[in-house]
């Protein structure tokens, strides 16, 4: 039975950790990290602003970000940042550190947040911040996408 326990329990971490990868199929990066790697690797930083209370922030991490059509799309030309802004911590804005909720309002477009999910995207090359409130579908999102690079690749001057 002792030599049977650590077989079972190396089976079962493989297990999920093959599960999560199917789930998601690209890591989230967290603030400090991502946007710094989005602008050095010149790739458009996908930001999702989310709460642990927001339902349809989970149903588009269930549905839309699962989709294999999205996750190629992201894994080829974004950075995905997960962000909470009600979670405690310090952020990189330039050279100032700031918590979670002066991040927010300096992504948000004139100040002003716009709920949850909001999905937010920064395009190096143009050095522009993108804001794109609510909750979308595969078709949605997948559309987005694709105008999004389109637009990042009208500049070839890499910031």
């Amino acid at each position: 039975m002792k030599k049977i326990v650590p077989g079972l329990l190396v089976c079962l971490l493989i297990t999920l950790s093959s599960f999560k990868t199917e789930q998601h199929g690209f890591e989230w990066q967290q603030w400090n990290q991502g946007f710094i790697k989005a602008k050095q690797e010149g790739k458009i930083a996908l930001i999702d602003s989310y709460t642990e209370w927001c339902g349809w922030c989970k149903v588009m991490d269930r549905k839309t970000y699962s989709d294999s059509s999205i996750i190629a799309r992201i894994n080829k030309d974004f950075i995905p940042i997960k962000f909470n802004p009600e979670l405690a911590g310090k952020y990189h804005l330039g050279d100032t550190m700031v918590n979670g909720r002066t991040l927010l309002a300096a992504l948000s477009k004139d100040g002003k947040n716009t709920g949850y999910p909001t999905t937010f995207f920064y395009l190096p090359r143009q050095n522009r911040m993108m804001q794109y409130p609510g909750y979308m579908d595969v078709a949605k999102f997948g559309k987005l996408l694709d105008e999004l690079v389109y637009v990042h690749n009208l500049s070839t001057k890499p910031n």
